[in-house]
């Protein structure tokens, strides 16, 4: 083969990615698996399309080999093939984010008030809940949580968070977090927390972008 033929042959490999990512649904499948695996059904219903289209997407992620599946009984379970996938996709975020300025019209609207999103870095969030001067909840599923989470995050799904406000000490500052900074799930819980009376705010971070800057996650014992 001469050199313009192996040329174009690796990087037809590398575009196979490219290709399986070019799709909205696609990416946000993607950061759904970097919370642990799901099936199906259950990833259909979160991106709100049908079982068969979500099936369809899922393959074509599988077959560029940044998805694997295995079946539980009646049910196709996926996951991501590593945590270089999850990575890669803060990657593309980032840098869409850094060149798109659309982009980042569109985020700063995430964030109506600036003064819920903590100021705290990554090293002093993590210091600060080691000495307890700050509870980190997490308000993602708790089959998320248990899959991996932030150190000394405490786990309160959005869903059961009213109901479990007296775990919570009135006087203490809270931090909320849950799939990256796409996710309003914590929007909602610091929304009903400070409606309480709490002093709350949020994070941008998930387990993915805590794992891409290098720190550790945890996950429950026994899981």
């Amino acid at each position: 083969m001469s050199h313009r033929s192996v040329k174009d042959h690796l990087y037809e490999h590398v575009a196979r990615i490219g290709k399986a990512l070019s799709s909205p649904k696609r990416l946000e499948l993607l950061e759904m698996l970097a919370q642990g695996e799901k099936t199906v059904e259950s990833l259909a219903s979160e991106l709100q399309i049908d079982v068969k289209l979500s099936s369809a997407h899922l393959k074509a992620l599988k077959a560029a080999r940044l998805v694997q599946s295995r079946r539980e009984g009646k049910y196709i379970v996926y996951r991501l093939s590593g945590p270089d996938v999850a990575q890669l996709g803060v990657s593309l975020r980032e840098v869409a984010e850094e060149h798109l300025v659309e982009l980042r019209l569109a985020v700063a609207r995430l964030v109506a008030e600036p003064e819920r999103l903590s100021s705290l870095g990554r090293d002093e969030l993590l210091s600060r809940a080691r000495r307890g001067q700050v509870i980190v909840i997490d308000v993602r599923p708790a089959a998320e949580y248990d899959a991996a989470h932030l150190p000394f995050a405490r786990s309160i799904p959005l869903a059961e968070l009213q109901r479990r406000l007296s775990e919570l000490p009135k006087r203490a500052r809270i931090v909320a977090y849950c799939r990256g900074p796409y996710c309003l799930m914590s929007d909602e819980a610091v929304q009903l927390l400070i409606e309480r009376g709490y002093k709350a705010q949020k994070i941008t971070d998930g387990v993915s972008e805590w794992l891409a800057a290098g720190l550790p996650v945890e996950t429950r014992a026994g899981k």
